[in-house]
């Protein structure tokens, strides 16, 4: 403490030495704050005087020492930080000593501090800024933890209120909106609604907003670049705070209440702040208050649930509030839609607008007549001034009208949809479809602006009904559709392509007549020419810049064109050779393209590999568009017709080609295991004879385990699809398949990725076989031809099963095992449960695999214990009990089949080799033969438990 007196004091001798660093002072401010926990209780009480006897000469209250009241406000800060801040995580008996340390600094201090504080302010106020901004920080963290009425007085209230509103003739600096954010933590002082209601009243709230808003640097200076938007969100949050504690007060008191009659009338008088912050063209200090807004407009719907007077008493609140929402959806006069140097700004203007129909959205579900009104008027008045001024109208106008317009869709779509029985379902409905009609009639979708061309688009992709019901305006829409997505700006280009599937895809039945046009219009869009990323660095990264994304995903955007072309040859109202023809107009110059570039891309031409890809990738996605039929499912949707088939056929052979001749290309076969995918839908089981071949090209020697789990997944489709048809290729192609599978699963995995794919791979294999038990086609896993792989089917299982590592793949494998042992076990020899197990039958076994009974008894059944005998099985894991409980599924199927074989081969053979003991194992074979399978399953894993908490002891 001397060297603090000597270095920060008054008197004779201190102060005289040169300051410490700020760093320093930091340390020393916080090895104080450490003897201040441990001493203040006891021994150091004067701890708090003895640091504000550093800011004044001996007998004096006035703080003119600048160096020791700066050391002083440091400590008291470093205080608040030890023991008041909520942020930092503490130890409970740490927070009982921080606790028992506030309650003596209110008892012994708090008022000697609070009144320096009004000492250091009135002292310095003027004089130094950095000091004063010092000492408001200090009052701003201990104002949440001491008594309010330290701060609710005249004389600091006066010092605080000068501090904030500065006479006009004095230039305002950083201390107005500190001072603002410290009246905005005093009046977050929580306390009861009454309480905070009046706090707002006594701390004269109104007229510091009203005169801060009258402040040069929010009223002179608004509209120039000097705004001080600082302040303004500071005062905006201080607002906002306000409505706030307004809100919540009325939420916890009825009606006629004293509390209610106040609140009402300090809400309608700090509405007009809130909407003045929320109009403000500042996207920032307009977000500070929409927490308030989306209160206050949760309390509308509060109260209209109530039957309360509050929201008659109120309803003039909403259409100022409604017209506000509106207001701030459009792009300001200095906004500059598409350009790249604005991308922040406009990705953020989009997140605000989301933010704003959120809102509007509350306001319409206070008042839903309100917004038809509002919104419909504005968009039929934006229309109208656009074909009265012939298109001479500010695209931020008519952006509004339509971005309104399609948010319109949450009121009128929330019932199910425009139409009921051919009439609008509703008014909100009623109003839209009128609005669709003043869109489809105009030539908005002229307007030179690219962003009210892609709004034009957008509605017309959402309200798809209302062409389904009016189908006469499709034509004239389409061709708009067809015009756009030719559209040299690249934003436009980039969604338009998307959109135009979109709408294609809905109404695609009723554009038959034009199909042939559409088509040919896109001709020009359909060319695929492959860009690889270039090269920039040494080290031969690829570089990640805008034209290198641009070039893969103007690719990706033309497989919208393909899918959509897709959807509009195979629309019902073309005739099937119409369909052919269109088809094989596509399909022929891909063809072409894909043969020409095989050759190069065989000797390494990376360009020609790429090439192939996109070529195989619009093979796939044309299908995809042109098919939705699902082979195995019950939906009405029909397969293509043979003859288009046939032409598809031909995108298939060359896609297999090309994956023959560059299987050890990876973007080759993601390509092709994507097209294959896509084909079964156009090709259905003509599909089946070609199968080996696809197996061949996407298991080649180089696949990922990932790749063999994807295509497994594929497989799993094909075989549910055409599993009466499937039997003969799957019969021949079974053995090899799955030596490339274990091949994969045998292989070490080398790191956290690999390991992900190989418990993915083991997954799907599994997944595999239970698609072949499920669908009948067991007979494949033992035929004459697969005989001799059916044991590495089963020695899989059997590894998959005991895996400890993953429960997911052993609780698989269990059940596989158990559907096994129901499809070829034979009939029931047991009945599910007895009474007594005397109840036995001696019933033979009566398996369809000749053989099979003992095999289940000796191979099945002690894969049921590997896993609880395993030291490192923990048996308390969720994921573990499930797999015990599969265990013991298998265990109760073993002996439905097998009867008493089984529990004299449990009791004689294998019970009896684990070493279990005789009564243990007596009262497991009770339960085996007398429980139901909930029943047994519970047992099996309490005994496992009990077994397990044995061995440890």
């Amino acid at each position: 403490m001397v060297y603090i007196q000597n270095v920060y004091g008054v008197g004779d001798g201190a102060g005289n030495l040169t300051p410490d660093s700020v760093n320093i002072q930091n340390k020393i401010a916080q090895t104080a704050t450490y003897l201040f926990v441990f001493l203040y209780a006891t021994e150091w009480t004067s701890f708090f005087s003895d640091m504000l006897s550093l800011t004044a000469a001996a007998g004096t209250t006035v703080r003119d020492n600048l160096r020791g009241a700066a050391f002083y406000l440091r400590v008291l800060n470093a205080v608040h930080d030890e023991i008041a801040d909520i942020l930092v995580p503490k130890l409970e008996h740490e927070r009982t000593r921080d606790n028992e340390l506030k309650d003596l600094v209110r008892r012994r201090d708090a008022k000697t501090i609070a009144l320096s504080w009004q000492e250091i302010l009135f002292e310095w106020r003027g004089k130094n800024s950095s000091l004063v901004a010092q000492c408001l920080a200090a009052v701003r963290r201990w104002v949440a933890w001491t008594d309010i009425s330290l701060f609710i007085n005249d004389p600091f209230l006066n010092i605080l209120f000068e501090l904030i509103t500065p006479p006009q003739s004095t230039a305002q600096d950083d201390t107005t909106f500190v001072a603002t954010e410290t009246f905005t933590e005093i009046l977050g002082k929580k306390m009861s609604a009454g309480d905070k209601l009046e706090l707002i009243d006594v701390l004269k709230v109104r007229d510091v907003v009203s005169q801060l808003i009258e402040s040069k640097g929010l009223r002179e200076l608004r509209a120039t670049p000097n705004y001080d938007t600082d302040l303004a969100e500071a005062v905006a949050k201080l607002v906002n705070n306000a409505m706030y504690d307004i809100i919540k007060a009325l939420e916890s008191v009825q009606d006629g209440e004293p509390t209610s009659i106040r609140g009402n009338a300090q809400l309608n008088t700090y509405l007009p702040y809130v909407l003045r912050f929320f109009s403000d063209e500042y996207d920032e200090i307009c977000s500070t208050v929409i927490p308030c807004m989306t209160d206050l407009l949760a309390l509308f719907r509060k109260k209209a649930k109530m039957n309360s007077t509050f929201c008659s008493e109120n309803a003039g609140m909403l259409p100022p509030i409604l017209n506000a929402v509106i207001a701030k959806m459009k792009y300001d006069d200095t906004s500059a839609w598409g350009n790249e140097d604005s991308q922040t700004d406009e990705a953020e203007f989009q997140e605000l607008r989301k933010r704003l129909g959120v809102l509007q959205q509350a306001v319409a579900s206070v008042n839903e007549n309100l917004c038809l009104d509002t919104i419909s008027n504005l968009v039929i008045e934006a229309f109208g001034k656009f074909q009265s001024q012939q298109g001479h109208i500010d695209w931020r106008d008519l952006d509004l009208a339509m971005h309104e317009m399609f948010l319109f869709g949450e009121l009128s779509l929330k019932n199910g949809g425009q139409y009921s029985k051919g009439k609008p379902a509703s008014p909100a409905a009623e109003r839209l479809i009128g609005m669709m009609v003043k869109l489809v009639g105009s030539e908005i979708a002229s307007f030179s602006h690219p962003a009210i061309q892609l709004q034009y688009m957008e509605i017309c992709v959402r309200y798809y009904t209302f062409f389904e019901a009016n189908p006469q305006l499709i034509a004239p829409v389409l061709e708009k559709f067809v015009q756009l997505v030719h559209h040299d700006h690249i934003r436009v280009q980039s969604r338009s392509w998307y959109l135009f599937h979109r709408f294609v895809k809905h109404v695609r039945q009723h554009i038959g007549d034009i199909a042939q046009t559409v088509i040919q219009a896109l001709g020009g869009l359909l060319q695929i020419k492959a860009e690889l990323p270039e090269i920039t660095s040494d080290n031969g990264e690829f570089s990640s810049d805008e034209n290198d994304q641009n070039a893969s995903s103007k690719f990706t955007r033309q497989l919208y064109l393909y899918e959509a072309i897709g959807s509009i040859c195979s629309a019902h109202t073309v005739p099937v050779n119409n369909q052919v023809l269109y088809v094989r107009s596509i399909i022929t110059p891909l063809y072409s393209d894909l043969e020409a570039h095989l050759g190069p891309a065989k000797i390494g031409d990376e360009r020609a590999t790429l090439q192939v890809h996109h070529l195989i990738m619009a093979f796939g996605t044309l299908a995809r568009g042109f098919s939705d039929w699902t082979p195995g499912s019950t939906a009405s949707s029909t397969p293509p017709a043979k003859i288009v088939s046939d032409e598809f056929m031909k995108g298939a052979e060359a896609t297999l080609v090309a994956l023959e001749t560059l299987s050890s290309a990876f973007d080759v076969r993601t390509a092709a295991r994507f097209a294959l995918s896509r084909f079964i839908a156009v090709l259905g089981n003509h599909l089946l004879p070609q199968l080996p071949r696809w197996i061949d090209g996407l298991l080649s020697q180089t696949s990922s385990k990932e790749e063999m789990a994807l295509f497994l997944r594929l497989l799993d489709q094909i075989v549910f699809g055409f599993k009466s048809e499937i039997f003969d290729v799957l019969n021949t192609l079974l053995t090899p398949f799955l030596q490339r599978v274990f091949l994969g699963i045998g292989e070490a995995a080398a790191g956290t990725d690999d390991e992900i794919q190989l418990a993915e791979l083991k997954r799907e294999y599994l997944n595999f076989l239970l698609v072949i038990l499920n669908n009948n086609l067991e007979r494949v896993l033992v035929s004459e031809t697969n005989q001799l792989a059916f044991e590495a089917v089963i020695n899989m299982i059997e590894h998959l099963a005991k895996d400890v590592t993953d429960f997911a793949a052993a609780k698989l494998a269990l059940f596989i095992l158990t559907r096994m042992v129901e499809t070829w076990g034979g009939p029931d020899v047991q009945s599910p449960s007895t009474s007594h197990g005397n109840n036995i039958t001696n019933i033979t076994p009566q398996p369809t695999l000749p053989g099979f009974d003992r095999f289940m008894m000796t191979r099945f059944s002690p894969l049921c214990w590997a896993l609880p005998t395993n030291l490192d099985f923990p048996s308390k894991d969720a994921q573990a009990k499930i797999v015990l409980g599969e265990a013991a599924g298998l265990q109760k199927a073993i002996y439905l089949k097998t009867g008493q074989e089984y529990v004299t081969w449990l009791r004689n053979v294998e019970l009896r080799d684990m070493g279990m003991d005789a009564g243990i194992m007596e009262e497991y074979l009770r339960a085996l033969c007398n429980f139901d399978l909930k029943g047994f399953r519970q047992f099996f894993q309490a005994l496992v438990q009990k077994s397990i908490n044995a061995r440890k002891v």
